[in-house]
């Protein structure tokens, strides 16, 4: 089969023929990718970040954000059978311990990662586990909710864990627009009654904020901080979602954030430098968040099918993973870019 693959780090992944997965233990599902998501993630990998923490073998197949039809399952698989259509839990978990029976899976203390430590879904078929198939109505075609399976949930855990937080009367600001954010500015409006202020450089994403659910918009040329200021009468917002993370934002999320307010950092790649002294005195949280559960991606695919939540997207032949990588790191898509095998 084809997949695209990374040799080095520094390097740009190639398509080349590897051998079809083979099923190994009774739970294991292989599917069909009909639709895998380019994840800014995928660019973090490639520039080695990912490295120490997951140790993969090279080379292997990248891609995180899988969906598809299920092909075969082991002798102990119940809950889909072939020809089912499926999204999948980006990370494979065992079920038994502490935290999956607390229902915090994505801490699972033994679960794999394809698409980071293991072969992932860029590619014509993938090895995953029954626990990670969320079965979704024969209808849906997969390449329009592949990206839900992390930058979905992400997106959806970030705002979720938020809500409490946000009752009718306070503000949340969005830190970026894009792949991630567009996500979470949909689960906003669904979810709360609270006033949605987006902050990001591009103008063109911010025309599309608004029509997701953004009740204000920020252009971020220097003078963003301040804007979200005047826009909160001087206090900041209760809750920021930095979807970005990095180049600064990272320091305006922060500062936009209220006294007793919190701060959720969703995207990374850079650095919070923060006296200690501004945190206690003002009593800000700051909240660290990574993929969402099983029942979250579930919950967020009630909200797909009913139409409350829909991604906007750019597809790509598999053949052309490097363009589509490349479209990304330059900001030329506008959402999510998804691979077509």
């Amino acid at each position: 089969m084809r997949a695209v693959r990374l040799h080095g780090y520094h390097q740009q992944p190639v398509l080349e023929d590897v051998p079809e997965p083979a099923l190994r233990g009774p739970l294991d599902v292989i599917v069909r990718i009909g639709g895998a998501g380019v994840c800014r993630t995928d660019l973090h990998i490639i520039e080695g970040q990912w490295a120490e923490a997951m140790h993969p073998a090279l080379p292997y197949t990248i891609g995180h954000e899988n969906a598809g039809w299920v092909e075969e399952i082991g002798s102990a698989v119940t809950n889909v059978q072939a020809g089912d259509t499926v999204i999948l839990h980006p990370t494979p978990t065992c079920g038994l311990c502490r935290a999956c029976r607390a229902g915090n899976d994505m801490h699972c203390e033994v679960s794999t990662f394809p698409g980071l430590d293991s072969d992932g879904g860029m590619a014509e078929y993938l090895l995953t586990s029954a626990r990670a198939c969320v079965k979704l109505e024969p209808s849906t075609r997969p390449q329009d909710v592949a990206a839900l399976a992390d930058a979905g949930i992400t997106a959806y855990h970030a705002v979720r864990k938020a809500l409490p937080l946000l009752p009718p009367g306070t503000t949340c600001v969005v830190i970026g627009a894009g792949g991630l954010g567009h996500i979470g500015i949909q689960c906003l409006a669904a979810l709360t009654g609270t006033r949605i202020i987006v902050v990001d450089r591009n103008p063109e994403a911010l025309k599309l904020a608004e029509q997701l659910g953004a009740d204000e918009t920020v252009v971020a040329v220097g003078n963003q901080v301040a804007a979200v200021q005047e826009l909160t009468g001087g206090t900041g917002a209760t809750v920021v979602l930095d979807f970005v993370a990095e180049q600064g934002a990272e320091q305006d999320g922060f500062a936009m954030t209220a006294p007793g307010g919190s701060y959720f950092v969703i995207g990374y790649g850079g650095q919070v430098t923060i006296p200690t002294l501004d945190i206690i005195s003002t009593e800000r949280n700051i909240i660290g968040n990574i993929v969402g559960t099983y029942n979250e991606l579930a919950e967020l695919m009630a909200l797909a099918q009913a139409g409350k939540v829909t991604l906007h997207t750019r597809t790509y032949p598999l053949e052309a993973a490097t363009e589509a990588i490349a479209d990304l790191d330059a900001g030329r898509v506008r959402g999510r870019a998804i691979l077509i095998p």
